[in-house]
């Protein structure tokens, strides 16, 4: 699952930027109830998801939720476990609360999510300022553990399950602008890339009921929802059956039965990934309007040798036939975005060229851009030397990231001079007289508020464009 970066943060990061998670917290909520729940989401779009499961089942123990981090009396970190900077923002975030903790000593800490699991109880000795360790199945547990803590114990249950789906509980949409919405429909992943520690912190794959993914989104759509994200480690490899076998259901029918909940509501998805994505999804997306003309397919390298080491279980060959598909059902103007990883174990100054030339062959909208951080517990941290030097990492980086400006801005380019439907979402971040949304394929479109307001649908006029963000005029 993909770091949520936006498309202007590409302009000017550096190499050590990109590595950073961005963070959600909670928004405030006050019904009356007498604790107040703090939560910081920290990586991928499944934690911001997952905080807002953690928060209605939260809501019903008695707490409201603040944005005040001084004003909580139970404070969340959902972490994130992706690259050890990643790891290292959190523990120096525990740092920061501490100060808190120390002017309100019965504020209660706990760590959830990614680094919870991965790390389990020795963060409580680690940390001493943590008062309980939860990993992302065990959420339904949090009530008895907050017992515990309020006993005076500490409290940890990272026990990763093959039935939790979350599928009952009607997410808090603290993360949300009411717009757009995540909706989760399977939780996990079976793909063992030698990288990832995903499969260890999040279990095995299992898919949710298809008809309460439905629900989910004819509920949002009578809140008033216009998008909404369905999200996964792997999404092409969601298949629910019904307990009597009676029906089965992929994704590419998945994707048809939200599509046709609302011809208003927007859908998306991520993530796909490039040995799962099938031409069925490919066409399903071509015969629905509503479903938005954008793939986050990641390729992590360029090179075959490399992927193999990755255990991506596809070559460069199988990625190229999966693009050539995209662009030939969909069309040349259909969105692709990418992960990409420099300097992985072993990797050539020549293998590093072929990431170079399949970014010039896909042309890439945009990608998330990191060099290679080693976890502990992976394939590779167990089989595999980090043999690559730090400053050629580095280097490599800024290369693929260089590359990547220019691809971005020669796609951006393409739109100048078009009409674009955008779905607005709220001001821009430099003026209140503007309006930013995105257009199908997910690129950020700025224009003239004039009379128009969060959650209309816009015909834009782009007469100009920068590296991540499209700029125009709203036609009648």
């Amino acid at each position: 699952m993909d770091p949520i970066v936006d498309l202007d943060f590409i302009d000017n990061r550096t190499p050590e930027q990109a590595a950073a998670c961005d963070t959600k917290v909670t928004e405030e909520t006050n019904t009356g109830k007498t604790r107040k729940l703090y939560i910081e989401s920290y990586g991928c779009q499944m934690n911001f998801s997952d905080s807002e499961i953690v928060s209605s089942i939260m809501f019903e123990q008695g707490f409201d939720t603040t944005s005040d981090i001084e004003q909580a009396d139970l404070v969340f970190l959902n972490t994130c476990s992706i690259r050890e900077k990643a790891e290292q923002t959190v523990r120096n975030r525990l740092g920061q609360i501490n100060y808190y903790k120390k002017k309100k000593p019965e504020m209660m800490v706990g760590v959830l999510g990614c680094m919870a699991e991965r790390l389990k109880k020795s963060l409580l000795e680690e940390e001493k300022i943590v008062d309980l360790v939860v990993g992302p199945d065990a959420y339904r547990d949090l009530p008895n553990l907050i017992n515990e803590v309020d006993g005076g114990q500490k409290a940890v249950n990272v026990l990763l399950s093959r039935e939790e789906t979350y599928a009952d509980i009607n997410p808090i949409r603290l993360n949300s602008n009411g717009v757009s919405a995540f909706v989760s429909i399977m939780r996990g992943c079976d793909n063992m890339c030698s990288f990832c520690v995903v499969p260890f912190t999040r279990g095995r794959e299992r898919s949710r009921d298809a008809y309460s993914i439905v629900r989910e989104a004819e509920a949002l759509v009578a809140q008033g929802y216009k998008e909404v994200t369905l999200l996964g480690q792997n999404v092409d490899s969601y298949k629910w059956a019904s307990e009597d076998g009676s029906e089965s259901v992929n994704f590419a029918q998945l994707l048809e039965k939200v599509a046709l909940v609302d011809p208003n509501l927007r859908v998306r998805f991520s993530t796909s990934h490039p040995k799962d994505i099938t031409d069925e999804v490919l066409y399903t997306m071509k015969k629905y309007d509503n479903i938005c003309k954008y793939i986050h397919l990641p390729a992590q390298s360029g090179n075959s040798r490399v992927l193999e080491l990755m255990n991506r279980t596809y070559d460069r060959e199988w990625y190229l036939n999966r693009v050539d598909a995209i662009r030939s059902i969909l069309g040349e103007d259909c969105g692709i975005s990418s992960d990409m990883i420099a300097g992985f174990c072993t990797e050539t100054e020549v293998e590093h060229q072929d990431t170079l030339t399949l970014m010039d062959y896909v042309q890439y909208d945009y990608s998330y851009m990191f060099f290679y951080s080693e976890r502990p517990g992976t394939l590779a941290a167990r089989k595999l030397e980090d043999d690559i030097p730090l400053e050629v990492k580095k280097r490599r980086l800024a290369e693929i990231i260089e590359k990547q400006r220019e691809t971005s801005l020669n796609r951006n380019k393409r739109d100048v001079g078009r009409v674009h439907k955008v779905l607005v979402e709220g001001f821009s971040k430099k003026s209140n007289e503007q309006l930013s949304g995105r257009n199908d394929q997910n690129k950020v479109v700025i224009f003239d508020k004039k009379h128009y307001k969060k959650g209309d649908y816009v015909n834009v006029f782009v007469h100009d464009c920068s590296v991540g963000t499209l700029f125009g005029e709203a036609v009648d």
